[in-house]
This record gives structure tokens, C-alpha cells and sequence, in this order.
């Protein structure tokens, strides 16, 4: 049954990397975008590691030879880790490529993915090593498990998938957004009747605003600028402006390195939430702090499908 959930694994995160339209927001920050050249290089690359994540899975779920799958399960964690050493050594503030929502620096959590994905492959490896001295949940084809002791192998998978879960999947938005709207039915919006002078009584809370803002795509599209939290937020008719502080890594005469300073403005619809049902449209412009002059901070690279405004 290892198998079966390593390989389900390797399946999902492979699929999302060959096939997701978000594969350039994965790439996105990473040390393949820094390493490779730019970011078209980088998200094929994430491209081909999918490809090999795909078929690593179907290997592990359809051939019964743990031997072989178990090595090259082993391999593929084993490799995971060693890449994600490398780019925490070399570029700490890089994300992993995970997943396009987890743009996080590399962290403990990354590498127990790796590890999971190892120790996975490695109990299928000593189950093709001495399939006859290991129980059959463990040894063994996994549809020879589930036939000969289904419910050791189903408890087994069951906990399995709740620890793969934790680790690939979001459980801090599946924990936090139900609490939060409890909250809110509970206690009523902070904002109701103390929007201030011009605001709207209906807006959303401005912590809410900005875990919107850190979800979407406009956000991926100027993320490898953004160097703060937010510096300030205002509401104007019906728009709410979160602005925050960055370096656009070019000078003006194009030369890399010259760090220019820039603030980083974003508009979107103040009443616009984590339960809307249809994600916002959310503007953003990033003007050089020095000359006021409008930067384009796209240039060069694949834009993951954001929504530039002409202007905030």
C-alpha cells in the first residue's frame, strides 16, 4: 500500500508541474529561475521534473517489481533533498517549487516532503528485498495487500494519506478559513460601522484583503520584487490600495544588480474575500520611488496570467 500512496503522490505533484497552467508561478522565485536564466527556462524545467514525477508514479502503481520502483522512489527523494540543500545554501530566501500556492523559503516542511517521499520509497525497496519476512501491508504489490489483509492495508493507507496530507496538502487554510468565518457570524465584521471617514462598512477586514492578495496571480507576477510586508492600505470608492516596498533588481540603463528602490501598489475590491466566488480583478503597478517614473517589472520574464493595471 506504499506504493499506492507514494505513487499517488509523485502522480499529483507531477501532474501539476507537467500539466497546470500555474507551473510558471511555481518556478517563480525558486533557485531554477536564478540558476537557469530566467523564468521560460526555469518552468520547463519544473515541466520535465514533472514528467519524471509521473513516471516514477505510474511505475510504483502499476508494475510489481518493488525493487525497481523502490529504488527509483528512493532516488527521486533522495534527489528532492539534495536540490533543496543546494538552493538553501545558495539562495536561503528562494522557494521550493513545491506547489504555486507554498512560496515560503524553504523550510523544514519542504524537506519532510522529500523525506516522505524517501522513506516511502525505501519501505517499498525492503519489501521487494525480503517480501517474505515483511507484513503484506508493507510487502509486496499493493493490490496483493488490499486482497490478502484489507484492513490492515486500508488503516495503513488511511494514516499514511493523513500525513501526506499534512505535508502536501494546505491543512493551515483548511484549518484557518472555517475558524475565521465562525468568527465573523460569531462577532460580526471588525470593520462594520468603524470603516472610517470614506470607507465602506462592508469591506472586508484588510488582513483578509491581503491573504486574497498573496493567493492570486497578481501578486506571483511582481512577488520577486515585493521586499516588505504592508507599509500602508487606503479605501477609495469601492477600491481598497495596499501598498508595499521592493528593489527592482535593474537600473535604469538596464544593468543588473543596480537595485533600484520601488513601491509596489495594489487595487482591489475592498468587499472581495477568501468565500467570493469568483476570484477579483486586482490591479497592480510598481513606480520607481526616486523618479516617480512607472517600472515594468515583467520584462523578460513569463507572466503567470496576472492582471497589470495602466495604473493606481
Amino acid at each position: 500500500m506504499i506504493a499506492l500512496l507514494v505513487g499517488g503522490v509523485l502522480g499529483w505533484s507531477g501532474s501539476t508541474k507537467l500539466f497546470g497552467r500555474n507551473t510558471p508561478v511555481q518556478a517563480s522565485g525558486t533557485v531554477l529561475e536564478r540558476k537557469l536564466g530566467g523564468l521560460p527556462r526555469a518552468t520547463v524545467a519544473l515541466r520535465a521534473v514533472g514528467a519524471a514525477e509521473l513516471l516514477v508514479a505510474l511505475a510504483l502503481v502499476a508494475l510489481p517489481v518493488p525493487l525497481v520502483t523502490g529504488a527509483l522512489a528512493a532516488l527521486a527523494g533522495a534527489g528532492f533533498a539534495a536540490y533543496l540543500g543546494y538552493a538553501r545554501a545558495t539562495a536561503p530566501d528562494s522557494s521550493c517549487g513545491c506547489t504555486a500556492r507554498d512560496k515560503a523559503p524553504i523550510g523544514v516542511r519542504a524537506f519532510a516532503r522529500a523525506g516522505f517521499v524517501l522513506a516511502g520509497g525505501a519501505v517499498v525497496l525492503a519489501g521487494g528485498l525480503a517480501a517474505d519476512g515483511l507484513p503484506a501491508p508493507a510487502g509486496g504489490p499493493w493490490w496483493e495487500a488490499l486482497r490478502d489483509r484489507p484492513g490492515a492495508a486500508l488503516g495503513l493507507l488511511a494514516a499514511s494519506t493523513a500525513l501526506a496530507w499534512l505535508l502536501f496538502g494546505d491543512p493551515d487554510r483548511a484549518v484557518r478559513l472555517p475558524l475565521r468565518r465562525l468568527r465573523l457570524r460569531l462577532f460580526g465584521n471588525p470593520l462594520h460601522g468603524g470603516a472610517g471617514p470614506g470607507g465602506d462598512p462592508e469591506a472586508v477586514p484588510v488582513e483578509g484583503s491581503v491573504e486574497l492578495l498573496e493567493r492570486s496571480l497578481a501578486w506571483q507576477t511582481v512577488t520577486h520584487v515585493v521586499r516588505s510586508g504592508l507599509r500602508e492600505h487606503w479605501d477609495d470608492e469601492g477600491w481598497r490600495f495596499l501598498r508595499y516596498t521592493g528593489l527592482h533588481e535593474s537600473g535604469p540603463d538596464g544593468a543588473e544588480g543596480a537595485g533600484r528602490p520601488v513601491s509596489v501598489v495594489f487595487a482591489m475590491d475592498a468587499k472581495a474575500g477568501l468565500d467570493s466566488p469568483r476570484p477579483p480583478v486586482i490591479r497592480v503597478g510598481v513606480v520607481d520611488e526616486e523618479t516617480g517614473e512607472r517600472v515594468d517589472v515583467t520584462a523578460g520574464r513569463e507572466r503567470p496570467g496576472a492582471l497589470l493595471g495602466e495604473g493606481v
